[in-house]
């Protein structure tokens, strides 16, 4: 339920806040008054789009700010979204628009918007799904969408609840699937006549990989540094040999390392005999030693392995030279042409694969339609009842709207299999007895399009959210009498189980309200905010329009209000029928309840 709006710095209005009760609460006033604006801001509040120069001149930015209390359903969504919620069920959604750039100097243009819901920022998909749960906005002009056939299957479905709506799943799953089998089928009959040149390419191409035995990517630096031992082993040898010489044993009758090294280790352990700080200097030289002689003995095993083998040197070379050309042709890099044949490999299966032959295909898509008919058989069904269901209430519904003889009727028609079912949703009406029953969008007039969807809503009302705020902008335009009393106590109804806000020039439907409000614009002088009854003789640069919303509380300015509706001025006249109105409202009110 929207129990409090405060908007600033929007459209006409500078500073307002309002405070809604549960029942009907009704905003009358006069044409262009203001009270689109207060509806826009509802809209814009909970993620509408933004149109025209929303921002009030001379104002960088405008904010609404429009708090709710709300069903345990809509506090499992905001736990579903982490949003933290608040105490005593309140919701809070604001809204902040500003100017930017160039927009900023023309007043007009790009403007910044940020959602917040709890203080939390939202998108506004998010936005979108949480206004589903707080309110539903419907006026004449839905009209032209009601008449799609689209948009009656799902007000179907919406009707049909849970069951349906679970099966619709379970058909756009199907249907899913259909159209996935169906692509592949599509797919492989297009490629198949390449199929056979595609096969003998990759089979051409593997068996060169296959030649090459390609396993490891580091093959190439390997190869690289045996052809270098191999291409350089005369000069290996030699210094192999003269380092070997040098480490342990001179031809030339010169110390080697190893001999200077024994040298030092004796004189190094008779010092030790009288001082053992020197020991530790002893066995540093000990392992300097031992580690000569070791290395001494591997470079003379080194030096005897060494023999030049130019077979297996060229064999090194042909390879680098086929590794080089595959790297060309599926590299860049061995690591590439690697995966390259890996990839190949893959689609060889792949086009060899029985699973997916057109034969396996075309069974799967047989299977995938068979099941998607008999989803959408069932979902029929379900429509079948749910239409009839619908029938039978939305009749009920606008007989008391002076719609006594009225017939309608939910005309379902087979069609081609889609993700929505099997099913074209055509409402049929026939408002008036001896007439032929015809598609909605042919027959109705305005007023009797206002009527039916206020029976339409009052047909959801029952399996919506109680908390659920709906919401009518001059549903009533083009009705009198009779059937705008018939209107009048059909949104009185609504507003016993759930609250109903009703933009209105009709007195008998504001005459219903449990709150009312009169919308008016007001000139005021800007630097002090005072009403200005005479500004003739004023700057018009000092005065300003402004939208202000009285509540009307007393009987009083109810009757004066309900006058000027039904007169256009406060004579007597009007006030003694106003005060008819308000007593017979008191009536209906006290038998409805």
């Amino acid at each position: 339920m929207l129990s409090c709006l405060r908007i600033q710095n929007f459209a006409l209005i500078d500073r307002l806040e309002l405070t809604f009760s549960q029942g009907l609460n009704v905003l009358t006033g006069e044409t262009g008054a203001g009270k689109s604006i207060i509806l826009d801001a509802i809209d814009l509040v909970l993620g509408g789009k933004i149109h025209g120069r929303v921002i009030r001149q001379g104002s960088k930015s405008a904010s609404i700010e429009a708090t709710f209390t709300i069903s345990p359903i809509t506090q499992a969504w905001l736990q579903a979204q982490e949003i933290e919620p608040l105490e005593d069920n309140v919701l809070i959604c604001s809204r902040e628009l500003t100017l930017t750039g160039e927009s900023l100097r023309s007043q007009g243009g790009a403007v910044r918007s940020r959602s917040r819901v709890n203080g939390v920022l939202i998108n506004r998909q998010l936005l979108s799904q949480l206004r589903e749960y707080l309110v539903e906005i419907t006026a004449q002009g839905q009209t032209t969408q009601l008449m799609e056939s689209a948009v009656q299957r799902g007000l179907l479905d919406l009707y049909g609840g849970k069951s349906i709506l679970e099966q619709r799943q379970r058909v756009e799953s199907a249907y899913n699937t259909y159209q996935t089998i169906q692509k592949k089928l599509e797919d492989r009959r297009e490629s198949e006549k390449n199929r056979l040149q595609r096969l003998d390419l990759l089979e051409y191409q593997l068996k060169e990989f296959e030649e090459a035995q390609l396993t490891d990517a580091d093959e190439a630096e390997s190869l690289n540094q045996e052809r270098d031992r191999l291409s350089h082993v005369v000069e290996l040898q030699q210094l192999s040999y003269q380092a070997y010489q040098l480490l342990y044993q001179n031809d030339l009758g010169e110390s080697a390392i190893a001999d200077l090294l024994g040298t030092a280790e004796g004189l190094l352990t008779d010092m030790s005999q009288y001082d053992e700080a020197i020991a530790s200097i002893l066995e540093m030289v000990r392992g300097a030693l031992t580690q000569v002689v070791e290395a001494s003995q591997q470079l003379s095993t080194y030096g005897d392995s060494l023999e030049s083998d130019p077979q297996r040197l060229n064999e090194v070379e042909e390879r680098i030279v086929l590794l080089k050309r595959l790297c060309r042709k599926y590299g860049p890099t061995l690591k590439d042409a690697i995966a390259y044949e890996q990839k190949l490999a893959q689609e060889l299966a792949e086009l060899t694969d029985q699973d997916q032959s057109v034969e396996k295909l075309e069974q799967e898509y047989e299977q995938t339609k068979e099941v998607l008919i008999k989803e959408c058989e069932t979902l029929t069904q379900l429509r079948q009842q749910t239409a009839y269901q619908l029938e039978k209430q939305l009749v009920k519904e606008l007989k008391p709207l002076a719609m006594e003889k009225v017939i309608f009727v939910c005309q379902i028609t087979p069609i081609t299999p889609n993700g929505t079912g099997a099913d074209q949703i055509v409402f049929y009406f026939s408002p008036n007895p001896g007439e032929k029953i015809q598609p909605l969008s042919t027959t109705a007039s305005g007023g009797e399009m206002s009527r039916f969807l206020l029976a339409l809503k009052a047909c959801f009302s029952q399996a919506d959210n109680p908390d659920h705020t709906l919401i009518f902008d001059e549903i009533d335009v083009g009705v009198s009498g009779k059937v705008a009393q018939a209107i009048a106590d059909k949104l009185y109804q609504l507003g016993q189980t759930q609250q109903v806000l009703c933009v209105t020039h009709q007195p008998l439907v504001a005459a219903m309200a449990d709150s009312h409000f009169r919308v008016d614009k007001n000139i005021i002088q800007e630097s002090s905010l005072h009403l200005v009854k005479n500004s003739s003789d004023l700057n018009l640069s000092e005065i300003r329009t402004v939208v202000r919303v009285i509540p009307l509380t007393s009987v009083q300015a109810r009757q004066r209000e309900l006058a000027q509706l039904t007169g256009g001025h406060s004579a007597e006249e009007a006030l003694t029928f106003a005060q008819s109105l308000l007593t017979k409202a008191n009536k209906q009110r006290s038998q409805s309840s």
